[in-house]
């Protein structure tokens, strides 16, 4: 038979393995209907939980949005919220054997004869009816004390920060995997058609910096809708977003209309579901045009919200400008708002850096919260604060209470959380006099990650993604919910 007439017996080129590809190519449609139609499937009966359709949550939310506050770098949690005064009677001493126990430790204090305990390079005081212990380099997050939940017992699996990072964000030490910010896209949907999802804003402090990757908000497995969009300072927030000189709006309309049906009759040739992807991608580029200046303009901000975060955030680029921004996205209905600031790494000169670390970020993150609270949004909104581990009780290098260092320590640290369902003025966990092991209620990452998806209404059991034969999910194959941190 010549090949013309099989063509026009088949002109498709429908077979066997087109035929069942179409079916999930209609499933992914009603996924992506979801994300630009959001109440699309709403008004049947409840489901169960693994027919749940994406874009409806499994249960009712505690909150709608997360604002993470990265710290990337691991602050000192001596230094931060966890007050060791055991450290300061033995100071210089010998950290004991049995409370270290042969845990593993980083190369660079791996061969050193001593580990001489270091009491914290700043005072401590309680604030508020939670009578929380609050360093003196936060002075304005100790002034929110009552609203926020510090856990002390936080614990992860990794020690060097690639894989820490990489593990807080993705669920696993290594690199693929869809981020948290794309498990939460993939599950609830966007808010806004305008806006992408999942938004990811970065800065820099003086500090040691370790590099950040777009890995850490890939999605990963995922379709790539989902990924997170880095705004930039400056005048073009997202790369080549805007028009050449010479073409309109009308112009642009046209040509993406064009270029939307051959990618249609790409699909229907080879049902990649990539394709529809693309097609959505496009539009959301196309209407971001209009949506980021508007959002990212903070210049009708009244002076007092100036007051309140700071001057620097008028200076594009600061983590206060960032601080700001989150809470504008959050109001224009961003679901994952990432914050990274940069610059905790301090091996060496801690009593500086640290001082200087905390300075750039203490008035943002606590005018954040107030700001939220002020305008009804910090109920449905969770504030995440913390980095991917903490510091050593022992000094790294030589013993100088005025210039020291600490090292990395995975076995327990500090973060905060605020709104969104968590229950306010609470101090969970517990570390033992030296501040090296926890000894009561510890949390695991997987943990922390269960019952952020909790308070967004996900069941972290249930939103998986079936991919190369295995399900996979934001939580692996563990995590438990910590029920006593939700309101």
């Amino acid at each position: 038979m010549k090949e013309e007439e099989k063509n026009n017996e088949n002109p498709l080129k429908v077979n066997r393995r087109h035929f069942f590809s179409q079916l999930s190519v209609g499933i992914g449609s009603l996924a992506l209907g979801s994300l630009l139609i959001p109440d699309l499937f709403k008004g049947g009966g409840a489901q169960p939980l693994a027919q749940q359709p994406l874009g409806i949550p499994h249960f009712a939310p505690k909150a709608k949005r997360v604002i993470y506050l990265f710290q990337a770098g691991g602050p000192s949690q001596f230094e931060s919220f966890d007050y060791k005064p055991t450290l300061k009677k033995r100071m210089g001493e010998d950290l004991p054997e049995s409370i270290r126990n042969g845990q593993r430790l980083t190369g660079m204090t791996s061969g050193q004869d001593k580990f001489p305990l270091m009491p914290s390079a700043t005072n401590f005081k309680q604030y508020g009816q939670s009578g929380a212990w609050v360093s003196d380099y936060f002075p304005h997050i100790a002034k929110i004390a009552d609203e926020i939940t510090v856990v002390k017992s936080m614990h992860t699996d990794a020690i060097n920060h690639d894989p820490a990072i990489t593990f807080f964000q993705t669920g696993s030490q290594i690199s693929g995997r869809p981020s948290m910010g794309s498990w939460m896209s993939y599950g609830l949907g966007s808010e806004n058609k305008n806006l992408p999802s999942f938004v990811v804003l970065t800065s820099r402090g003086k500090g040691n910096s370790q590099g950040l990757y777009s890995k850490l908000w890939s999605s990963g497995f995922l379709d790539s809708k989902h990924q997170g969009v880095m705004l930039r300072s400056g005048k073009n927030p997202v790369l080549y977003l805007n028009d050449p000189d010479g073409i309109s709006r009308s112009d642009k309309r046209h040509l993406l209309n064009e270029v939307s049906q051959l990618n249609k009759m790409h699909h229907v040739e080879t049902g990649d579901d990539e394709i529809e992807s693309r097609i959505a991608q496009y539009e959301m580029a196309y209407r971001m045009q209009m949506s980021v200046p508007d959002v990212m303009d903070i210049s009708k901000e009244p002076e007092s919200i100036v007051k309140l975060y700071g001057e620097d955030c008028q200076v594009p680029g600061t983590y206060a400008a960032n601080a700001l921004q989150a809470r504008r996205l959050a109001e224009n209905g961003v679901r994952f708002i990432q914050l990274y600031h940069q610059g905790w790494d301090q091996h060496g000169n801690l009593p500086n850096a640290m001082a200087g670390q905390a300075k750039d970020v203490d008035q943002a993150s606590a005018a954040l919260v107030m700001d939220l609270k002020q305008r009804g949004m910090l109920e449905d909104t969770l504030v995440v604060w913390g980095g991917e581990f903490g510091r050593t009780n022992f000094c790294q290098g030589k013993f100088d209470p005025k210039d020291f260092g600490r090292d990395h320590h995975p076995r327990a640290f500090s973060i905060w959380m605020a709104g969104g369902g968590i229950k306010p003025g609470l101090n969970y966990g517990k570390t033992d006099e030296f501040g090296y092991n926890i000894v009561e209620n510890p949390v695991h990452v997987h943990d922390f990650h269960a019952t952020l998806m909790h308070a967004m209404g996900l069941d972290h059991e249930q939103m998986t993604y079936k991919y190369q034969g295995r399900r996979f999910r934001l939580t692996d194959v563990a995590g438990n919910v910590i029920k006593d941190l939700l309101a």
